[in-house]
């Protein structure tokens, strides 16, 4: 598989939805890890992150302008034990909860499908980075059957420094919108935390881009550096 240009590929997509990026910095002593939210309706772009914890969750910019939170306000982010734990909705809790039994990040998911928003039925993309070893998963409808759930699961070791995968919640932008397809997206990860933090916000689409939350694990001390940047402020 060709690295992609991580830049090059968002900038070239008005609408991949949502987004998860993990890998390894460009000096190999980093996990590096990005997730951004995107919006095309007032109650989607209506939206920041705010840091929790260890991790983050989504909310309300304006609670006024508020409609329906059951598919967008959520923790994206949360560790456990090391474990950094990155979704695009509930699932999160989900994986946490499995994870604090004992239980493994595709027993967690097994349990989950799809987002119940017809017709987009929007593909439900989880991470795991534990170490220097990753795990990316969709779970997607079989091209919008909602009878037919699939489940895929993606599990890296040792990533190249300067390297990572890339999955995210639509191919394009449409109505419905296509789910995306295939394995995760190998793509470079440039620079340090506050360049890599601005390659990728200047790279999404300007009118539908919300937020971004990145960060950066110390390889060996496990310290980790965080940035969020929201475009409501």
């Amino acid at each position: 598989m060709k690295c992609e240009n991580l830049e090059t590929v968002l900038s070239q997509n008005s609408y991949p939805g949502r987004g998860i990026v993990i890998g390894r910095s460009e000096d190999g002593q980093h996990m590096a890890i990005a997730y951004f939210i995107m919006g095309r309706s007032q109650n989607s772009r209506n939206r920041v992150f705010v840091a929790e914890g260890e991790g983050i969750r989504t909310e309300a910019f304006d609670p006024s302008k508020m409609e329906d939170p059951s598919l967008i306000i959520y923790s994206p982010v949360r560790v456990l034990e090391g474990k950094t734990i990155v979704t695009n909705g509930d699932q999160t809790d989900t994986v946490y909860d499995y994870l604090a039994q004992g239980k493994s990040f595709e027993e967690a998911l097994r349990t989950r499908t799809f987002e119940p928003d017809a017709p987009n039925f929007t593909p439900r993309i989880s991470g795991l980075v534990e170490g220097s070893a990753y795990r990316l998963s969709i779970l997607k409808s079989d091209n919008g059957d909602e009878a037919r759930p699939q489940r895929f699961f993606f599990e890296y070791a040792n990533t190249q420094a300067g390297q990572g995968h890339f999955i995210h919640t639509y191919r394009c932008d449409g109505s419905p919108i296509p789910s995306f397809e295939g394995e995760p997206e190998l793509v470079t990860i440039q620079g340090d935390l506050d360049a890599f933090t601005q390659r990728v916000w200047n790279a999404l689409n300007q009118d539908n881009k919300v937020s971004l939350f990145t960060r950066f694990i110390h390889l060996g001390t496990g310290k980790t550096d965080t940035r969020i940047v929201n475009k409501n402020q």
